[in-house]
Formats: C-alpha cells, structure tokens, sequence
C-alpha cells in the first residue's frame, strides 16, 4: 500500500503487542504454587478476560462513573477469588500484586523488533484501554519502542467509542488519514476506520489459546492485513 503519507501509527496493546493470556497463566500458577493455592489458574485468567468489555460496558453505559481499567480488573478478580473460593487466601497486598501482572505482560516474540523497524520512519504510539500507568509500565518493562502513550484514560472514553480515535489524531495534530490503527481485533479497526483513520490487521490466531476463536483475518473494509509486525514493516516500505 502506499505509506507516503502515512505519519503515525497508533497501537492496540493487549493482544496485538503482549501476550496477556500466556502472560497471566505463568505468573498466576507460580504465584499459586508459591502461595499454595491450588486452583485451575488458567481457567481464572480466561474468566478475568472475559469481564473486560463488560466491566468497560458499565462505564460507557453511565452505570459507574469513569473508572480506570486497573480498577475494573481489581473489582472483576475480586469476584473471581470468590467464585474460586480463594477470597480467605488472598490478602489486600496479594490481589494488588496480582492485578498489578496487567503491568508486566510479556510481548509476542516479533513485537519489539518489529516496532523498532517501524520506529525509524514512523510515530509509535499505544491506543488502549489501559490506564496510563499500565501503559507506562508496560512499554518499560516489555519493553515497547513507543514515541507516545495514549490511553483511553486520557479521554475519559473506552474504545470503540469514537472519542478515543480522534483524540489520539487530535493530540498529533495531523489528520485521521494520515494515522493507521494497528490490531488484532477487527472491531477495534472498524471503529477506527469510521472515524477516517487507515487500519491494519495483525493476526494473533493464539491470542485466546491454540484453537479457540480469534479474528484471523481483516475483515472486509479494513486496509491491510499481515501476519505480524514484520510483514506490517515489509509492506509499509521499512
């Protein structure tokens, strides 16, 4: 595709940059082990994910006022240690820590080379639903090769609200034509693509574990489609 006039590209972190599932699953077991706590810990992992948009839904919805994603996730494994009947093992000090892994999630295993090639011609910058200091904390410890971190915090918005695309070209100041929304979750880049930002889809087929359901493909309307970030680099003419 041609890229000259491509200035930035924009991120999705969980999924698209870092393996959150694999992530969770490693240092919730040891965790467990450590603690002997002994319980299907990917089974919670999988449960946890599965209250994000719903716990985000609550926000958009006006049913909690704005509310970071740190905070959503401490409410949602709250609930989780009592549906796994492990509230009585797990002290105020133990489930921050636990919460605080989102921070500390592990990234695929192109993501960092294949930022830094795009880096050397376009601005990187994350747009999640992370709070900013997940972010932050990510992109060190990962580490991510980010220009700039947006986050939903920022504009008191959840995606796909469209708040959070034209805020990060706002903030560029450029125009939504010359940003490209990079991620594995096609509703994500549809979203983008209404709000006039160009899109590309990385697939991340484990993203949920070998064999389940994940966005393999772009879906029609969606600009670009790659196998990873190399691919994405390869055909942005880095």
């Amino acid at each position: 595709m041609n890229a000259d006039d491509l200035e930035a590209l924009v991120f999705d972190v969980f999924g698209t940059l870092v393996d959150w599932r694999g992530s969770l699953i490693a240092d919730l077991t040891a965790f467990g082990r450590e603690r002997g706590v002994t319980i299907d810990w990917a089974a919670l992992v999988d449960s946890w994910r599965a209250a994000y948009v719903p716990s985000m839904d609550r926000v958009r919805s006006g049913e909690l006022p704005w509310t970071t994603l740190d905070a959503l996730h401490r409410s949602s494994f709250d609930a989780l240690c009592e549906r796994f009947q492990i509230a009585d093992a797990l002290d105020d000090e133990a489930r921050r820590w636990c919460v605080d892994r989102w921070h500390r999630l592990r990234p695929w295993s192109e993501t960092v080379a294949g930022l830094t090639r795009l880096r050397t011609r376009f601005v990187l910058g994350t747009l999640s639903n992370g709070n900013l200091r997940l972010l932050v904390d990510l992109a060190k410890s990962a580490p991510l090769p980010m220009d700039v971190i947006f986050s939903a915090e920022l504009f008191h918005h959840y995606k796909p609200d469209p708040h959070v695309y034209r805020g990060a070209v706002e903030l560029l100041a450029t125009t939504p034509e010359r940003v490209m929304l990079v991620a594995a979750h096609n509703s994500d880049l549809l979203a983008a693509r209404a709000c006039g930002l160009r899109t590309a889809f990385v697939a991340r087929p484990d993203e949920y574990g070998p064999g389940r359901p994940a966005d393999r493909s772009a879906a029609a309307g969606v600009d670009l489609g790659v196998r990873d970030l190399h691919e994405l680099a390869d055909q942005l003419g880095v």
